[in-house]
Order: structure tokens, then sequence, then C-alpha cells
């Protein structure tokens, strides 16, 4: 008997260990993952001295949608890990921002410069330093700040700033899928620099392996889709088993049927070249 209760309560230990390191791994994934792609681009643009290949409007997105996600964690505590997540991606973006600015300078060649204090709206989020973005950071985030501790006790305030977060980030593919049914093409989307080299290599392969490129390029195509697709899956279930706010994964699916949609123009307006918008 006490053989049997001492192999139940190892057996239970043991489902609990497994269960705690499984969760572990998630949360780092959760943390660390949104930023993971960028690493490749940094990377890319500090080889080749130029951020041509890189649109800084995806900075701005994810700056506003993290700042306002952080705000809407004092008006409803969401997990932890969704608060680092956050933080991680802002260091990120302005990471990257710096070094896009860096390059910019250095190939400059007009000497007219456009800061942030000009409050011209033609070149709102084209300034010439990185301190007019940390500038128009801090401003937001005081604007934020102000607005909050107004409205802090207003439940709809509340929810409507943690929607307002979420949904900012989950629309960052749409201008991708508009522009794919206009042109009528899926060519013309950005790829990360890795899968850009990857795909060079592969392309290489092709040639000597006499692989039809036509089939190679469609199926390059799919797989990369998916990688998406199965990404915003992994992110929206675990918004779903940690039960975060509604405002998480209601997004999280949204976007994961732009990126079905998009998979779809893969097959109906697959020509050209392929690249993943970033």
């Amino acid at each position: 008997m006490a053989d049997v209760e001492s192999h139940s309560f190892l057996s239970e230990l043991g489902s609990d260990s497994a269960w705690s390191l499984l969760s572990w791994v998630a949360s780092l994934l959760m943390v660390f993952g949104g930023a993971a792609p960028y690493i490749p681009q940094y990377r890319d643009i500090q080889k080749s001295g130029s951020a041509e290949g890189f649109s800084t409007h995806v900075c701005l997105v994810m700056l506003v949608a993290n700042i306002l996600r952080l705000f809407f964690w004092f008006g409803k505590h969401f997990e932890l890990t969704l608060l680092w997540q956050s933080i991680v991606l802002i260091i990120t973006m302005l990471a990257l921002l710096h070094l896009c600015c860096t390059v910019q300078s250095s190939s400059r060649m007009s000497t007219s410069r456009h800061l942030f204090t000009d409050f011209d709206p033609r070149y709102f989020w084209a300034w010439s330093r990185f301190l007019d973005y940390i500038q128009f950071c801090l401003t937001f985030t005081a604007l934020c700040l102000l607005i909050t501790y107004l409205l802090i006790d207003s439940e709809f305030y509340v929810e409507s700033l943690g929607f307002s977060a979420v949904l900012i980030e989950a629309m960052l593919g749409m201008p991708q899928l508009l522009q794919n049914f206009r042109n009528k093409s899926t060519a013309g989307m950005r790829l990360c620099s890795s899968l850009t080299q990857l795909h060079d290599l592969l392309g290489h392969l092709r040639r000597q392996l006499r692989v039809d490129p036509e089939s190679h390029v469609l199926q390059t195509r799919v797989k990369m889709v998916l990688l998406w697709t199965l990404g915003d899956i992994f992110k929206t279930t675990y918004f779903i088993i940690n039960a975060t706010p509604v405002q998480f994964w209601i997004c999280g699916t949204v976007q994961i049927c732009i990126d079905i949609a998009i998979f779809f123009q893969v097959f109906i307006y697959g020509q050209g070249d392929h690249e993943k918008y970033m």
C-alpha cells in the first residue's frame, strides 16, 4: 500500500515538475519571441549600413501599442509575462530606431534637419535625430499617464485602452493584406534578412539540382505563412490558457484571421518574389 502511495506521489510530482517547466518555457517564448524576428533585421541594417529595407513605422506601431499595454496593466492587472513582453518590445524598437538614425545620419546628403519640436506634420516620424523619437515617446507616455490617472476608475476607459493597445498591434499586417488585394499579387512583401539569405541559398541549390523554381517559390511562401499562423496560434492559445483579459485573445484571433487571409492570397495571387511584412 505504501509503495502504491509513494509511486502515486512521485508520478504527481513528476507531472507537476514537467508542467512547471513547460509553463516556464512558454513564458520565456512569450517574453522574447516577439522581439526575436527583429534581431536578423538589426544585424542586416548594421552590416549593410542602410535602413532602406526596413520601415520605421513598424517601430511606431509597436511602441504605441506596447506603451498603451503598460498603462492597461495599471487599470487591469494581467500576467506579468505579458508586461515584460511589452517592456522587451519597447527596448527592441528603440534599439532599432537608434540604429536606423545612426546609419541614416551617416549617409544623409542634405544638411536640413527635421525635429520633433518643429511640430511639422509633414515630417512626423521622419525626424533627423534619435532624441526626437525619444521626445515623442516621453510626450506620448506623459499624455497617457495623465489621462489614465484621471480615468483609472472608469471601466469603459480601461477596457477601451486594452482593446486599443492589442488591436493596434494586431492590425500590423492589415496594410500588407490590403496591398496584396489591390495589387492582386503577394510580391513586394518584406522578408527579414535571415530568410532572404535562406531564400538565396535555396535558389542556388535549385539551380544545381534543376528543381522547378515556380513550384519551390510557392512551397516557400506557404511554409512562411504557416509559420506566422502557428506563432499567432501559440500566442492566442497562451492567452486563453492563462485567462488573460478578453482583449488579448480576441485580437490574437484577429491576427490569425489576417494570417489565414494572406495564406489564401499566396495561392490566389502567388506571383513574383515573396517577402514578409516587417
